[in-house]
């Protein structure tokens, strides 16, 4: 349990005080002189030192160099565009499917607009959004997973 106590500003010694620097703890040092100078140094040079130290000693493996003229055989995404991809793999038409992607996060943005009649906070009593939130997450699913098929 902790006994909060505020300050008298009134006090002289305490106004002394803060003309110096110092903050309303009176066991506190000037950070001027001490951190800024000392200490602060200190933890950057160590930092970089031990930075410095695990990339000498211990450097990452980077993998094979990279050759602009060899595209890979399957191309795919980072794992959080997977389901939008594989829209874009789907569709026949690319202009079609260029339209499907772009209409996620449009529709997403649209769910706030549709559920400013209803005003519960309530996901059950809200079943515009808890719709959306089903059907969008098991599309998602299911499309990530057919997006790491093989075509």
């Amino acid at each position: 349990m902790f006994v909060l106590v505020k300050p008298a500003i009134a006090d002289p010694i305490l106004r002394g005080k803060l003309a110096k620097g110092m903050g309303h703890n009176s066991y506190g040092e000037i950070a001027w002189p001490n951190d800024l100078l000392y200490m602060f140094p200190v933890c950057i040079l160590g930092v970089l030192g031990l930075s410095t130290s695990l990339a000498y000693l211990a450097p990452t493996e980077v993998g094979d160099v990279s050759d602009p003229f060899s595209t890979p055989l399957e191309i795919l995404p980072e794992w959080f565009l997977l389901p939008t991809f594989e829209i874009l793999r789907a569709v026949p038409n690319k202009v079609v499917g260029i339209t499907a992607m772009a209409a996620v996060p449009v529709g997403l943005a649209m769910i706030p607009v549709a559920e400013t009649i209803n005003p519960f906070a309530n996901p059950m009593r809200r079943p515009i959004s808890s719709v959306a939130f089903v059907v969008g997450t098991i599309s998602a699913m299911w499309l990530g997973y057919l997006s790491l098929c093989p075509l």
